[in-house]
Parts: structure tokens; sequence; C-alpha cells
């Protein structure tokens, strides 16, 4: 029988410095959307344990018990 999301434990991340426990499955897309960041907005950067992910790998990557994830967003300002 194959596992399914559901059937995997959640897990346990830092956000941007903060601990938070997601559903199994999380990507790294789900986390922009969950920071009411823009998936298409411009001036996004995210970083996986260190290691910057391109925004055409963001909803492949899934995350994993104890990852690392850091969002950056650009501002313009004067």
């Amino acid at each position: 029988m194959n596992a399914t999301i559901s059937d995997e434990p959640d897990v346990n991340v830092t956000i941007n410095g903060e601990p938070r426990r997601l559903q199994a499955g999380a990507t790294v897309a789900s986390v922009v959307e969950m920071l009411d960041v823009s998936p298409g907005a411009r001036g996004v950067a995210v970083a996986l344990d260190g290691e910057v992910v391109t925004r055409s790998r963001w909803p492949q990557t899934r995350l994993h018990d104890g990852s690392l994830v850091e969002v950056v967003v650009a501002i313009q300002g004067g």
C-alpha cells in the first residue's frame, strides 16, 4: 500500500527564524503562499538550508523535518 501525503507525519521547519509545524508534503511554494507573498511577485528569493531555490523549482521542492527556509522580499523605498 502506498503512503499518501496525509499518512506522513508533519514536519517541523524554521521559516525566517520562526519555528513552524507544517503538513507533510509542504513545498517552498506553499510556504511563499502561507506568507501572503504572491507567487508571481518580483523581487522574491527563497533559500532552503542555505541554498537558493530557483522559482521554477518552488512547486516541487519539498520541505523535510528540520528545514531552514528564508524568504526575502525586496521592497522599494526612497
